[in-house]
């Protein structure tokens, strides 16, 4: 016997629409900014021959495809639930934002490390032609960016503050990586404005193809950062994470007072979406009840969850004997123990 929720609640809606439009914003912004950089400098790369400058060119070109595919996935993973997906598409989010990373790492960094080794080895003439060019493009370029950077950094600080969490941590925990992509990339972008600039002025102070090539290779090896940093929080996600450990200990203690429950077997919590948890809970409950009571209960349980954390969309409880052989042998292969009412979490 179980207790599932009935769905999210409007006012639950609402602020979900809101963060969904705050992370449209965002990319869309990005999107517009990469899209008239890349043609910048695609054209200061060619008027150069600058191997930093091109590195930077497939940089800008794969962040402009990469906010497409993050403008895709926000509209897929957006979908309501149906019969076959009955707890929604918010997972798609993160497919989409881990070909991100692939992409990131295949157009920009493999890109990147070539033009720096055909420069290195002389397989490539590296030109000196119009450095001006190429320091007006790259200074209109930072000026672009800081603007996409700064509307990233606003969406991420905002969220960070309504999970009353540091910055750092936030970032390591959020469900919602759409807006750490963008600031990610931006954050990259920046730094590779900068590395190119070095590289440029470096080649033509001293007259040393060189430094370019070192420069396109740093650029590579800071994109191939990203690309890993991207891809490590959205595996994470896609494998299945347990919610905020403040959710969970707030779940179990409210569970574990309840006036008709005796011991809090174990708790198992999955994000699912984008702010969306599911909470499934074995409950032990006193012998003495009815299942009317225990059906009740569960209701009652199921809606107070729900109420005090908008994040949970759907609750499982489930009556069970704690004496039971099975369960027991279940839990200790999870945890190795058996669990007191107070650490009975996942």
């Amino acid at each position: 016997m179980a207790a599932r929720s009935g769905g999210q609640r409007t006012e639950e809606r609402r602020d979900g629409d809101g963060a969904h439009d705050e992370s449209l914003l965002t990319v869309a912004l990005a999107f517009a900014a990469n899209l008239g950089i890349a043609v910048a400098k695609v054209v200061a790369a060619l008027i150069t021959g600058s191997a930093s400058m091109a590195a930077e060119a497939a940089h800008s070109i794969a962040d402009t495809f990469n906010e497409v595919l993050l403008l895709v996935g926000l509209r897929r993973s957006g979908r309501p639930a149906d019969r076959r997906h009955p707890l929604g598409y918010g997972k798609e989010r993160y497919i989409w934002t881990l070909l991100v990373a692939v992409a990131i790492f295949g157009m920009g960094a493999l890109f990147s490390y070539y033009q720096g080794i055909e420069t290195l080895t002389g397989h490539r003439a590296a030109g000196e032609s119009g450095p001006i060019v190429g320091y007006a493009v790259l200074a209109v370029a930072f000026v672009l960016e800081a603007v996409s950077w700064q509307q990233a950094v606003r969406q991420v600080r905002a969220a960070a503050r309504e999970e009353d969490l540091p910055l750092r941590d936030y970032i390591r925990r959020t469900d919602e990586p759409t807006s750490i992509s963008v600031l990610l990339e931006d954050s990259a972008a920046l730094v590779g404005l900068l590395i190119a600039f070095g590289g440029l002025g470096l080649h033509q102070l001293t007259g040393s193809a060189a430094w370019d090539g070192v420069g396109s290779l740093l650029i590579g090896v800071l994109l191939t950062a990203v690309a890993l940093v991207l891809g490590r929080i959205n595996l994470n996600l896609l494998i299945g994470s347990q919610a905020d450990p403040r959710i969970v200990a707030d779940v179990r203690a409210r569970l574990g007072r309840a006036d008709e429950v005796e011991w809090v077997v174990y708790i198992v919590t999955v994000t699912f979406g984008a702010d969306r948890v599911l909470v499934c809970a074995r409950l032990d409950f006193r012998d003495s009840l009815t299942a009317a009571e225990v059906e009740r209960a569960c209701v009652r349980m199921a809606h107070e969850l729900r109420g005090a954390h908008e994040e949970i969309d759907e609750v499982f409880l489930e009556p069970v004997p704690r004496d039971d052989p099975e369960l027991r042998e279940r839990v200790i292969a999870r945890y190795g123990r058996t669990l007191r009412p107070r650490d009975s979490g996942a």
